[in-house]
């Protein structure tokens, strides 16, 4: 069941940065601008991402979280392809949306059906092996995306049957699209759905979102906590991994293809190491007995994070900037499985979906939305010049990461307190 979460989030991933690789070509066949672009490649999934992320995690509270999941894999993989079917400026926008909405079923139900399916002394390493997907998605999207890119960006025109005359870059979304559907078919074909731990089959039914909103925000000094202190964290996490092939490019000149390899290895090898890493540390804590061992190990990672983006700004060598980068990705994946494996452990069954949609929310709105952007405005406006990216992600880990990391702490006690709650409910 992991290895086909696995996949799914690979290829979710793969899906959602190949449009970092199609600036160039998709701008001259529409002749759109460099904002119209961002609203392709960043508003259209992320806002309706995280909007519907809410009312379909109310069908994972309730119903099959394999079947949604299978459904969701098999639109985004469809809606992916018709990206390619695009004419214009406004379908390829809508494909957009389109690939965002499927995308915003994964999360909530592989939170909800990992936590059924692990003893809390293996959840943490289950959910980090499961969040592997998403270096391994961006890594590989860097690397052969790049790869598919350069081949077919430079073809004329090919012809189709049915679908008529289309350019070498639409090609590219069937590449990475249409596999999906595979994945879509091995989850139907090979996992099953999971008891809900905790409640009986009569028990299952959706909650209203206004129950979960009150349920959340009478407790909000640990979900508030939780997910405004790791949201300001994923700014930089974000950030990292947008900028970071632009960081080797502006600071020690290479190429784009060598930067896309370099980035890609150091995605895969760095942050599936931080994420499985995470996982042990996680699961040593909470076998001692530490409930909120999920929030420390978030905050060891911001700790060690810190220094590397800071050493970033000040890399004199591309030795020194590729060790800086990879040691602040590896920190950076720490928190991949576990900050919506905690909320999995202080949240009711019936409402566990609907929480991490919240999560997932604020996390793609604050980290997503704002953490590139951050180090962009910084860059043109502090700095003012180009090559200055490198202490740009500098100054903002400097600012972004301590005040993350204090938000977390003060929520510890907190955080304690509705996990023992929920060890008490289910011991019951």
């Amino acid at each position: 069941m992991v290895f086909v979460l696995l996949l799914a989030q690979t290829f979710s991933f793969l899906d959602r940065m190949i449009m970092g690789l199609l600036v160039g070509p998709i701008r001259d066949t529409f002749q759109i601008s460099d904002t119209q672009y961002s609203l392709l490649a960043g508003l259209a999934f992320s806002l309706f991402y995280a909007l519907m992320g809410l009312p379909l995690a109310r069908i994972a509270d309730s119903r099959s979280r394999r079947n949604l999941i299978a459904a969701g894999i098999a639109v985004w993989s469809l809606m992916t392809a018709v990206c390619g079917l695009a004419k214009g400026f406004w379908m390829l926008f809508v494909a957009r949306m389109g690939v965002g909405v499927g995308e915003a079923t994964l999360a909530p139900g592989a939170y909800s059906m990992i936590a059924d399916y692990f003893p809390k002394s293996l959840l943490a390493r289950a959910l980090s092996v499961y969040m592997v997907g998403v270096t391994l998605g961006s890594g590989f999207a860097y690397m052969l995306g790049g790869a598919v890119v350069a081949y077919v960006e430079n073809m004329p025109q090919i012809v189709l049957p049915v679908l008529g005359a289309i350019h070498g870059w639409q090609l590219t979304f069937f590449i990475v699209g249409l596999p999906g559907l595979l994945v879509a078919l091995l989850m139907m074909l090979t996992v099953r759905e999971p008891p809900r731990r905790g409640l009986s089959a009569n028990d299952v039914q959706a909650i209203a979102l206004r129950e979960v909103v009150d349920y959340l925000w009478s407790r909000r000094r640990a979900y508030g906590g939780h997910i405004i202190g790791v949201s300001i964290f994923i700014m930089v996490v974000y950030a990292l991994n947008l900028w970071g092939p632009t960081y080797l490019i502006r600071t020690f000149g290479y190429t784009r293809p060598e930067a896309g390899w370099v980035f890609g290895i150091v995605m895969i090898v760095a942050g599936t190491s931080g994420l499985l890493l995470a996982g042990f540390i996680a699961d040593s804590w909470m076998k001692r007995g530490v409930n909120d061992a999920y929030v420390r190990t978030i905050i060891v990672s911001i700790v060690g994070l810190l220094p590397c983006a800071l050493m970033m700004g000040f890399a004199t060598s591309d030795v020194v900037g590729i060790a800086a980068i990879s040691l602040a990705v590896f920190f950076s994946a720490f928190q991949g499985g576990l900050s919506g494996g905690t909320l999995a452990l202080m949240t009711p069954n019936r409402m566990r979906g609907q929480a991490t949609a919240v999560f997932q929310l604020f996390a793609n709105l604050i980290g997503l939305a704002l953490g590139p952007t951050v180090v962009a405005m910084t860059t043109d406006y502090i700095f003012g010049y180009d090559a200055a990216i490198g202490k740009s992600i500098a100054l903002c880990a400097a600012v972004l990461c301590p005040l993350g990391g204090y938000i977390l702490w003060r929520s510890l006690a907190a955080i304690r307190t509705e996990v023992q709650a929920q060890n008490s409910v289910m011991s019951a």
